[in-house]
């Protein structure tokens, strides 16, 4: 039996070329059976996501479980086909987040998980994926727990969030402003209310693209000359208004510090030129960041990732010969269930 991969990704392909051949969740169960009911297959697992479109499937033909899979997607030059040890090599790789964007994140595991049961439900796959499936879970927990591969920031946006339960703990009754309206801002604020940040406001000299975003977030927008007003009630401050200038000066903040007793307030200046002067810093209970700094965190942490990709590495060719070995084995063969039998 060989275990077969038909997929193209991030690293292979542009967006334009993933959405085309994106499956909805609610489709991916009966193309799985579709796929797994060619006579060149048996068994068939689809994973579905923003950055990778890919078909796993168990066939005793690897060529002919390869031209079938390319026929269906139309032969385009942008998958990448790999059989035998290099697909199982593969999905390890995929589940333990060493094939992601960002390094070591963990999103994708549930990701295959989901795509993995869907299939499994739908009546798609049988003894060999349900194995290979199964071993890849175990892979990526491994992977997670003996090596630091999923650790810290990589990005200015986690790096702020992991900064910000430092001095919070959680973040469920912190509310936050953002000054300004830009891209980088938006994706910080984000990431901090994905963590439970209790409530956002937008600031921006032009109200309807404060408003715009404040809807997008969920939060409230606030006229920028009123900004101020509000920030009894602020705990995280994201500077983000391409102004020429500081628009958050030491002066400014001192008096308003010194009306909240012992909250602090956490800064984040994304802003080129800078948005708080420096000697915000200097104050009692204010902690400034600015994007260099939060960058400088987030390349640390990519650099303690990649010094793990050795061991991540090891861990994985071990489980690949090992169920390169239970593949090759031989086994009597078993007839296949029909829908009826299965109960689906």
């Amino acid at each position: 039996m060989h275990v077969v991969c038909l997929g193209l990704s991030h690293k292979n392909a542009p967006v334009e070329l993933r959405e085309k051949f994106a499956i909805g969740d609610a489709h991916i169960g009966e193309t799985a059976v579709q796929i797994a009911r060619e006579p060149e297959i048996g068994e068939a697992v689809i994973v579905s996501t923003c950055n990778r479109v890919e078909y796993y499937v168990a066939s005793e033909n690897a060529a002919a479980a390869l031209a079938v899979l390319t026929q269906r997607v139309g032969d385009s030059t942008a998958f990448q086909k790999l059989h035998g040890a290099e697909s199982i090599r593969h999905l390890f790789r995929v589940v333990s987040g060493l094939e992601s964007m960002v390094l070591g994140e963990t999103e994708i595991l549930g990701q295959v998980k989901k795509a993995y049961l869907t299939a499994q439900t739908a009546g798609a796959t049988a003894r060999h994926l349900n194995k290979l499936f199964q071993r890849a879970f175990n892979v990526a927990k491994e992977v997670r727990t003996k090596t630091s591969i999923t650790r810290g920031a990589v990005s200015v946006g986690s790096a702020a969030v992991d900064l910000a339960e430092k001095i919070f703990g959680k973040l469920d009754h912190c509310n936050v402003m953002i000054l300004g309206a830009g891209e980088t801002a938006e994706m910080t604020a984000r990431a901090l209310q994905s963590r439970g940040a209790k409530a956002i406001f937008v600031s921006n000299r032009t109200y309807e693209r404060a408003h715009s975003l404040a809807e997008l977030l969920g939060g409230r927008a606030i006229h920028f000359d009123a900004w101020e007003r509000e920030f009894d009630s602020l705990d995280i401050v994201i500077g983000s208004t391409g102004a020429p200038h500081a628009v958050v000066s030491r002066d400014k903040i001192e008096p308003l510090m010194q009306r909240r007793a012992d909250r602090p307030l956490f800064c984040i200046d994304l802003a080129v030129p800078r948005d708080f002067e420096a000697g915000v810093n200097d104050l009692d209970g204010v902690y400034l960041y600015d994007i260099d700094a939060l960058q400088s965190i987030a390349d640390a942490s990519m650099q303690v990732r990649r010094a793990e990709l050795t061991r991540c590495e090891e861990m994985i060719e071990r489980h690949v010969a090992e169920f390169s070995e239970w593949l090759a084995t031989p086994r009597p063969t078993m007839p296949m269930k029909t829908q009826t039998e299965d109960g689906k």
